[in-house]
């Protein structure tokens, strides 16, 4: 579970976010949105303590992310759009060094259904500077699924990835719902978001101006016609500008 209460981002006199209330449940999928410079990307560093908060709380699956940081970032992971991965280790290494650092006992064990999984069997003993960027991706991914986070943060995570790919991702994403994790994805493909999403946050200027499920955001921003996308309630909530 993730519960946010009142949380902000300075950088100096500039205020990325601001006051930001919410919370996800496990099995939930919250879709986080808004024009570009809207804070998604801060809000997500700041939930998986890779920068710190200006002001407001942050709790990781019930551990405070200020007095407990250890075990809220042993319960988390977190995607970002550009893999960060080490140029001389393989596959196979990188996934061994993750294991060392949370202490997964009998990582190959999880490991080998993972690269089944993401198409990186055949991939085991290569170094980064051979894969394509989307392996680098998936790479990424296994790296950040193999102890078993309950609460997943993804920033752009189809980045590079083809058609195939990209189905596969959604599958995943949408199977650890299923089973009982807690995901926050920030991404500009709203018809991603439509298939995967069980909630919406839509922040403009760093500020939330929406939140619920897509269908409530949906009612809040519909029309007297109908029913409408989600594309044209982001383009309602925001005025369609990209800030």
């Amino acid at each position: 579970m993730i519960e946010v209460s009142g949380l902000s981002k300075l950088y100096g006199s500039f205020s990325a976010v601001r006051d930001l209330s919410f919370s996800v449940r496990p099995g939930e999928v919250l879709g986080l949105v808004g024009p570009n410079g809207a804070g998604k990307t801060s809000t997500l560093r700041c939930l998986a303590g890779i920068i710190p908060a200006s002001g407001g709380s942050i709790r990781v699956a019930r551990h405070d992310l200020a007095t407990n940081p250890v075990e809220a970032k042993r319960a988390l992971a977190f995607f970002p759009d550009e893999p960060r991965l080490f140029d001389y280790l393989t596959v196979r290494q990188h996934l061994a060094f993750v294991a060392k650092i949370y202490r997964v006992p009998d990582h190959e064990q999880i490991a080998g259904p993972l690269l089944e999984e993401l198409e990186l069997s055949e991939k085991v003993n290569e170094l980064p500077g051979a894969l394509s960027r989307g392996m680098k991706q998936k790479l990424a991914i296994a790296c950040g699924l193999l102890h078993s986070p309950a609460v997943m943060f993804f920033d752009e995570p189809l980045t590079g990835l083809d058609p195939l790919g990209i189905r596969r991702m959604k599958d995943s994403i949408l199977r650890r719902a299923r089973e009982g994790a807690t995901i926050v994805l920030s991404s500009h493909l709203l018809h991603l978001l439509e298939e995967v999403c069980s909630h919406v946050l839509i922040l403009k200027r760093g500020v939330k101006i929406a939140h619920g499920t897509i269908a409530e955001v949906a009612a809040q921003f519909g029309s007297a016609e109908g029913a409408v996308n989600l594309e044209d309630v982001f383009i309602r909530a925001t005025g369609g500008t990209e800030d």
